[in-house]
């Protein structure tokens, strides 16, 4: 998705909201307007950001990345898949906030691409997912992944820069009503088994294959998404022959079959 097609104010999408929600109750150490991070005095944590909303980052990084003041220092940036795992490699941070849905296989992906670099015993780098999306699987993809966290962008500049350091300490962090899909997704017995056919498809032909199967047209689909129709065009003709599906009417047999609408 390029800067253009961005829709207006997303920088502002991280920020000290009223009532938006924190990475969880009684988040351990959460710090004041004042002291966001909540942290030990001269503690730092080097971040990259990644995410397809050149202004969102802007605005991340304008919220947290005061270094002196909140003790992040973003050491980097990406908006794609492969930005992602260059930048990340080069800079070895401490923490990713990491996107879901990213041009070139989502956030699932960069995780799969940089897995020797979590399980790093002398440097490891931890990633924590700040999305939009607050669907049962995106949560759990990216936990399967290995991200520590998930975390919606309503959440705080004060509560997201305390997450950030709660993910340093190797401490597990989600948005309270998030906890709930992992909860049940890892410690029920009988929860569902992985569906490697959907599987295959990246984060975003998810995306458009939920938009056709509940009816939206292609020019519909491309404004709710920031893509082109021509880019829609393209996921369809992915998600058609990865599944082993001749049209739409199947493709939306098969995702009501599955509960995805």
């Amino acid at each position: 998705m390029s800067d253009a097609n961005e829709p207006a104010g997303t920088a502002g999408a991280v920020g000290p909201k009223a009532g938006a929600a924190g990475p969880g109750a009684g988040a351990a150490g959460a710090g004041s307007a004042e002291d966001p991070a909540g942290s030990a005095p001269g503690r730092r944590v080097r971040v990259v950001l990644v995410d397809d909303h050149r202004m969102f980052r802007t605005g991340v990084q304008a919220e947290i990345g005061q270094t002196e003041r909140t003790g992040v220092e973003v050491v980097g940036e990406a908006a794609d898949v492969d930005q992602a795992v260059t930048v990340i490699t080069a800079t070895r941070p401490e923490v990713v906030l990491l996107d879901v849905h990213l041009p070139g296989g989502g956030g699932v992906e960069v995780l799969r691409r940089c897995s020797p670099l979590m399980a790093d015993p002398e440097q490891p780098v931890r990633f924590l997912a700040l999305s939009v999306s607050d669907a049962a699987e995106d949560v759990i993809g990216v936990i399967r992944g290995g991200a520590r966290g998930y975390v919606t962008k309503t959440i705080t500049g004060t509560d997201l820069v305390d997450s950030v350091f709660r993910v340093q300490d190797g401490d597990a962090v989600f948005s309270p009503r998030l906890a709930g899909f992992v909860l049940d997704a890892f410690a029920s017995t009988d929860a569902p088994p992985v569906d490697e056919d959907l599987d295959r498809l990246t984060q975003r032909e998810r995306e458009v294959l939920r938009l056709i199967a509940r009816g939206y047209a292609y020019k519909e689909i491309a404004k709710q998404l920031f893509i082109s129709v021509k880019t829609v065009e393209s996921h369809v003709s992915a998600v058609l022959r990865k599944l082993q599906l001749s049209n739409r009417h199947e493709l939306t047999r098969w995702a009501t079959a599955r509960r995805l609408v």
